[in-house]
């Protein structure tokens, strides 16, 4: 049983090797095209490793594809629409769970029955509520035009579900508030399945393009999905240059990684509450 058992988890790791080995490999191709010439890229495509590693033609290129606007556009997106739409997820996941009511339980229905709807059907109505406000062409309508998301309402409510609500009540007894609860009882019990929501609603965010696309016209307001392809169709060159094209999609992901690397830890471990696995 022992040998089985060995060989079961020595097969099942392969595998996520071999899986992960595909995955990655687009990225590691492209992060290596950042150092190769168009030449390279065309006649050698199989070729993953670069004849030279030009760090001065890097740093040349780095300062000629002008990604600064598009990454800082897309970063403040991101982070601040993320953390407001989380916060306006756990008030009325809150409200759900912990003040439940007959009214309640039909308003979370009918919120969870707008997931249904294809996304392009909210752009018109949510068109002329942003030009009524006058928050078009801006990254604060932007972001005031995310702040609701079912999905986060859903995992949110689900996390809390499982809290025991004692907690809750022996807070409220104690005569805490409702906001008190929720910093200093709910956020530390739900932190992984917050943060999970945090990443998941920043990647959708800040890779967003239909939306942005429609509501942005400013160029220095485009977000980095927007500025790509700006970049890659500018001129009418389409990637002439690929090794820029490389960099500037390489440019592109370093934020998204940079945020999964700092709360890995609690994503996957909401993950894994989630899911139900220990």
């Amino acid at each position: 049983m022992g040998n089985q058992h060995k060989l079961g988890s020595m097969l099942r790791h392969l595998i996520l090797m071999s899986v992960s080995i595909v995955f990655a490999f687009p990225f590691v191709w492209m992060i290596f095209g950042c150092f190769k010439t168009n030449n390279e890229i065309w006649q050698e495509p199989y070729k993953l490793i670069p004849s030279h590693f030009d760090f001065v033609r890097l740093f040349e290129n780095l300062r000629g594809i002008h990604f600064e606007g598009y990454a800082w556009n897309s970063i403040f997106v991101g982070t601040v629409g993320s953390a407001l739409m989380v916060g306006v997820a756990l008030l009325f996941s809150y409200a759900i769970v912990f003040m439940e009511t007959k009214r309640t339980k039909w308003l979370f229905w009918i919120v969870m029955g707008t997931y249904m709807l294809p996304s392009a059907v909210t752009y018109v109505p949510a068109y002329v509520i942003l030009a009524k406000f006058r928050l078009l062409d801006s990254l604060g309508g932007l972001i005031f035009s995310n702040l609701a998301s079912v999905f986060a309402v859903f995992w949110l409510r689900q996390s809390l579900l499982k809290m025991d609500k004692g907690y809750v009540e022996a807070a409220y007894m104690d005569g805490a508030s409702h906001m008190e609860i929720i910093r200093h009882v709910v956020f530390p019990l739900n932190r992984s399945a917050i943060f999970t929501v945090f990443v998941l609603t920043f990647v959708q965010q800040y890779n967003s393009y239909m939306w942005p696309s429609i509501m942005l016209k400013s160029q220095d307001k485009y977000l980095i999905s927007q500025g790509l392809r700006q970049f890659f169709i500018q001129d009418g060159a389409y990637g002439m240059n690929w090794s820029q094209v490389m960099l500037a999609s390489t440019v592109a992901i370093l934020p998204i990684i940079v945020i999964f690397m700092l709360t890995q830890k609690w994503f996957i471990t909401g993950i894994k509450e989630e899911s139900g696995t220990k």
